[in-house]
């Protein structure tokens, strides 16, 4: 059971990291600032961190850096500002 946790943990990173660059690149975060920006639009989406990662990523080449969580990531983004 342990080696496929971490099976699956290794498939699902590539993914999350890509989306914490997009992040970076677009609204100028640190690393640790964009995981903050991905763990709270999962929470508060009540969708899989993985599955928003993925839906930032689909969405960069075309510009739409925020994909379909414009609203809960610009909430993000005001709550770290406000840190």
């Amino acid at each position: 059971m342990a080696i496929e946790q971490l099976r699956t943990a290794v498939e699902r990173r590539p993914v999350i990291d890509h989306a914490r660059g997009v992040l970076m690149a677009a609204h100028r975060l640190t690393s640790e600032d964009a995981w903050k920006v991905l763990v709270s639009v999962s929470q508060h989406s009540n969708i899989k961190l993985r599955t928003v990662a993925v839906d930032i990523v689909a969405n960069a080449p075309g510009g739409d850096v925020n994909g379909s969580y414009p609203r809960l990531i610009e909430n993000a983004l005001a709550k770290l500002k406000a840190e």
